[in-house]
């Protein structure tokens, strides 16, 4: 289904995505952050913590010694970070893991299974390793997208998010 080489440049544009976003938000008041915009999960900040939760569980699953599984479920995921200092130094810090994880990992982990329970489900669920891999980069960029859209309503500058714009070094 997919490669290595793969992951590792999805694990790159997720960095990048998210150091552009950060450089977007740093000078927004916290009042902007926190504003209930009518999305999914309320607020850029609830979205951006949303996201968070979700690799952090992803990771926990993907490589446990990398990544606590966060507390709570997915209605709790927008308040997993009370400020957006504290988000911004988690993501830093989540990011740095996942490209580790991407670098080191093998052809033969990706097409292997995955078992987990799933509290979304309720249930153990297993499912090919590459598939949750691929929608764990699904799932970052539809929820960037969502905080781009909010970032644009507000009159605010949104990041590039062309994965064919990604510096080279990257």
């Amino acid at each position: 289904m997919i490669l290595p080489g793969y992951v590792v440049t999805m694990a790159g544009y997720n960095g990048w995505q998210n150091r552009q976003l950060e450089a977007a938000l740093d000078a927004v008041p916290d009042a902007v952050l926190r504003a209930d915009r009518g999305a999914f999960f309320g607020s850029i900040l609830g979205t951006l913590n949303h996201l968070l939760w979700g690799d952090l569980m992803w990771m926990s699953r993907f490589a446990p010694e990398r990544a606590m599984r966060p507390e709570g479920g997915i209605a709790d995921s927008p308040g997993l970070c009370e400020a957006y200092g504290d988000w911004r130094a988690a993501r830093r810090s989540l990011d740095g893991e996942i490209e580790e994880w991407a670098a080191g990992l093998d052809a033969a982990a990706l097409a292997g299974p995955l078992n987990w329970f799933s509290g979304a489900l309720g249930r153990d669920v297993t499912k090919p390793m590459a598939l949750c891999v691929v929608h764990m980069f699904n799932h970052q960029t539809h929820h960037r997208g969502q905080v781009h859209a909010m970032l644009t309503k507000e009159g605010l500058k949104a990041p590039v998010s062309d994965l064919f714009a990604m510096p080279e070094d990257v």
